[in-house]
């Protein structure tokens, strides 16, 4: 009797189980949102609400949801969604509680999603509305099911991979759903009225072969979005090499990324001044950036404890600041010009060249975003610098569309706030000019192409107050420097998605730069020319289905250096065609990329580049990832290390038979490691990354300053360089609108030099970074306050032995630690009008000394290179945004 009761129990429990599960509705809706804010309020409030799934996407617009249907409504679900203050298909949130979300969270309210009904659908086969369950897994799937819909009588059909759900669109006079659905079930595709025959099923793509043993709704792992562009986790109509919208606004952490990457966008660059490159990582800490001499006032900026000239810098995927354009390239991107930044922590992808050692930073510009928009910057400080930007984008037509960049700025007058005769900038000025024109067609023919031309002058002047700059050096007794540089480029980008298979593409990338620059430094002159071809051919496709997929494809660079360095002329041609495949498998929970290429230079023989990535999901929230790649790269000792032109010491170079400058190129192994964590803090979403980074230098162009106080020697490493970098970033907010982001980096950079070990000069062991934000509700006209913050505290730093000068003229073992605070204040009226005014480097601190011997520039001790903090005193600027 026992027995049989059991066996009832058991068997009420499993009638009551399948009841309920017939009840279960799943349901796609329209609801509007932002940001990663939005999606966790948008989903809290629907499991509130009793919702058993639910899941918004920010791209899409859709919020997917399950739930038992006799104990919730569609109508229920959206009334409370629309209570907390997000826009739907059924109600539209109140004004009042609209403007008291964050001010990240305001959406475009207009075009409405308000429908006259919502549709639903159960996992019943009565389905009450025109969308149907239809299982697939890709790009393909999504063209073979709605072209059998279409032949089956519909007149247009929409499939969903997120949802597995086909909106059809028919005349019940002509067709019916079941008819449909039965030509979509022959092709090959379950649904949930027919389930394809075997034979059909099997004889699908490898891509195509969807998880047939899924209930009907639920998105398989093997669903992949085909197209995906590397830098852009959520953009579905690119290929790798052509970038035709403009970037998402992100301003996190890549999740989806197997490499460590960060995306910068342009709402992250509002913070601070950002008058160009250098100035666009002033709220974020994983970049270094500070000034390298007090004359010229050069910037340059630091990754994982080494010099600029080991990280990749690209521009549009393409190469940019490299070879001659390295002293001053930070100043040839205007901030206002850049779209987005993406900043890739360790070994890049093998495809992007084998220079990145440290990392990558890649810009993209502005480019036409779904309506014109013509934007004017106005800016000055209290340094006499001004600058004016223009940006319009605009479509010329339904496939082509175009952006015009213009950029001036100019340094007025000479200022020497610290006494000590020389002026504490350069005057002078810039006009910078691009034009890009795009074609997409990738949905239909399956082309596009971008094309770019840039155009740049810039004039500086720098050296004693009162140097004239009209006479020659050699005709007056102050110190003078001129830097006159021109540089053009022009670049095309074209790219192919094959018919039928969206997961398989060409690409081919083209880029020409001529950079000239005329200079002198007191009695030092130094000239150079540089003419570059880059040229990249990628292939992408996958090898059995869309977790499989493959790049391979060749490159060539062509690099021709003219530089006369007082009476020497130095000239060489470097040709390098490159081989390259990388494999990406795509796991449920791990992404493994693996790459290698080969390069085929002529002065520096055949260089094999491998390079690892590997990222595991232990939850969504907790991500861990592991990274490994070797680099290489040929050294331009003159035009890298121009921050020490102005001063005394001579260059010397200690050749051992390499083929540039007499020396071997730069080899070297980078490892990570690295922790992301997500959680709540204060009710709040808060992020934890961890990181830590080695850098083995196999060989490398070491810089001695400590051999000689008036003189530096280039010699190859004979024995071990290092690089350990560890930092921790927290990202979180308090209350709303209110976000904090806190970072500690730790450096230990050593160097066997012809002398023994030592630490890298200037290079802070310790250095800690804050930074605040908060925005005001918006008003009625879109209207908002900003404030922006930000700490820096530096560490002391290793400085260049001076003993062999007299004391006056000598440096301490290690500097001073100091701290920098930024701070700005903006004011949007509107949409249309934006002002702001700030501060840099509030705290006031400036380095003591920052020239040594700057009253004899022509005596055997003076130098002007032994820069290791803010040489400038506070700094307040104000400026204007206006959009037409």
């Amino acid at each position: 009797m026992k027995t049989l009761f059991k066996s009832l129990l058991i068997f009420l429990f499993f009638i009551v189980q399948n009841i309920s599960a017939q009840n279960i509705t799943k349901s796609t809706f329209k609801v509007k949102g932002e940001c990663g804010m939005c999606k966790d309020r948008i989903e809290t409030t629907a499991k509130e609400a009793g919702a058993t799934y639910a899941n918004w996407n920010e791209e899409t617009q859709q919020l997917s949801v399950a739930y038992n249907e006799s104990k919730l409504s569609a109508t229920q679900l959206l009334k409370k969604i629309a209570d907390v203050g997000h826009d739907n298909e059924q109600f539209t949130a109140l004004d009042s509680v609209y403007e008291n979300l964050p001010a990240c969270c305001h959406y475009e309210r207009t075009p409405s999603f308000l429908k006259a009904e919502p549709k639903t659908e159960s996992l019943n086969p009565a389905n009450t509305g025109n969308r149907f369950f239809v299982m697939g897994n890709c790009g393909s799937c999504k063209a073979r099911i709605e072209k059998a819909a279409k032949e089956a009588g519909a007149a247009s059909a929409d499939w969903d991979a997120e949802t597995q759900t086909v909106i059809l669109d028919f005349d019940p006079k002509k067709t019916s759903a079941d008819a449909v659905l039965k030509k979509i079930a022959e092709v090959g595709h379950d649904n949930e009225k027919y389930r394809a025959p075997d034979e059909v099923y099997k004889n699908l793509p490898d891509c195509c072969l969807y998880d047939r043993e899924l209930p009907l709704g639920v998105k398989s792992a093997l669903v992949h979005q085909d197209g995906e562009e590397q830098h852009n986790d959520d953009n579905a109509n690119t290929i790798e090499v052509v970038n035709l919208t403009k970037l998402e606004e992100a301003t996190a952490l890549s999740k989806k990324n197997a490499a460590l990457t960060f995306n910068i966008g342009s709402k992250e660059l509002l913070k601070a001044a950002c008058c160009n490159l250098s100035e666009s990582f002033e709220t974020n800490a994983t970049v270094d950036v500070s000034f390298s001499n007090a004359v010229t006032g050069t910037k340059q900026l630091k990754m994982l404890g080494l010099d600029q000239k080991y990280t990749s810098l690209t521009k549009e995927l393409l190469p940019e600041i490299r070879g001659l354009a390295s002293a001053y390239g930070l100043n040839f991107i205007p901030g206002r010009w850049i779209g987005g930044i993406q900043l890739t922590k360790g070994g890049s992808t093998v495809t992007n060249g084998y220079e990145s050692i440290t990392g990558q930073i890649n810009t993209e510009l502005l480019k036409f975003d779904k309506t014109p928009e013509t934007n004017l910057n106005v800016f000055a400080d209290a340094n006499s610098r001004v600058e004016m930007n223009i940006t319009s984008t605009s479509a010329l037509s339904e496939k082509w569309n175009q952006s015009l960049l213009l950029h001036g700025n100019a340094t007025l007058t000479e200022m020497d706030t610290n006494d000590d005769g020389f002026m504490d900038q350069p005057t002078g000025n810039q006009l910078n000019v691009a034009y890009l024109l795009n074609y997409n067609d990738l949905d239909k023919s399956g082309l596009g192409s971008h094309f770019g031309i840039n155009f740049l002058k810039d004039s500086r002047n720098a050296g004693q107050m009162g140097y004239d700059k009209k006479l020659d050096q050699s005709e007056q007794n102050l110190y003078g420097v001129g830097i006159d540089i021109s540089r053009f480029q022009v670049w095309n980008k074209t790219g192919y998605i094959f018919k039928g298979k969206p997961y398989q593409s060409i690409g081919l990338m083209n880029q020409f730069t001529y950079h000239q620059q005329d200079s002198f430094f007191g009695l030092r002159n130094y000239f150079g020319k540089q003419n570059t071809f880059y040229s990249n051919l990628i292939f992408e496709s996958i090898i059995g289905n869309t977790n499989h997929k493959y790049k391979t494809g060749a490159s060539f660079l062509y690099d021709r250096f003219n530089e006369d360095y007082l009476t020497d002329n130095f000239k060489r041609t470097e040709t390098v065609p490159g081989l390259f495949f990388e494999y990406t498998q795509t796991g449920a929970k791990y992404t493994l990329v693996a790459g290698a290429r080969a390069d085929f230079h002529n002065l520096a023989g055949t260089q094999f580049t491998p390079r690892l990535n590997f990222k595991y999901d232990f939850t969504p929230k907790t991500i861990v990832r592991l990274s490994a790649g070797r680099g290489f790269r040929t050294a331009n000792v003159f035009a890298e290390n121009q921050q020490y032109f102005a001063s005394n010491r001579k260059i010397e170079i200690l050749g051992n038979g390499g083929e540039i400058y007499n020396l071997k190129p730069e080899i070297a192994w980078n490892y990570g490691i690295s922790l992301q964590q997500e959680f709540k803090l204060f009710s709040q979403k808060a992020t934890l990354v961890a990181d830590f980074f080695r850098t083995d230098f196999q060989d490398q162009v070491l810089a001695d300053l400590d051999a000689s106080p008036q003189k530096i020697v280039f010699y190859n490493l004979a024995g071990n360089s290092f690089a350990n970098s560890f930092q921790t970033q927290l990202d979180f907010s308090v209350i709303k609108n209110l976000d904090f982001r806190m970072a500690y980096k730790y450096y230990d950079v050593q160097a066997d030099f012809m002398d023994g070990r030592r630490e890298i000069p200037f290079m802070a062991k310790n250095r800690g970074f804050f930074n605040a934000s908060y925005a005001t509700v918006k008003d009625k006209k879109d209207g908002f306050w900003s404030f922006d913050t930000t700490l820096q505290y530096v560490g002391r730093q290793k400085l260049p032995n001076l003993n062999g000068n007299p004391t006056e003229f000598q440096l301490p073992e290690y500097s001073d630690s100091y701290v920098t605070l930024n701070a700005q204040v903006s004011k949007d009226f509107n949409k249309n009008i934006r002002m702001y005014a700030g501060g840099e480097n509030l705290t006031g601190y400036t380095q003591n000394n920052v020239i040594i011997d700057a009253q004899n520039p022509f005596s055997n001790y003076f130098d002007g290179g032994m820069v290791y903090g803010p040489i400038m005193p506070a700094n307040f600027y104000v400026g204007v945004d206006l959009k037409f």
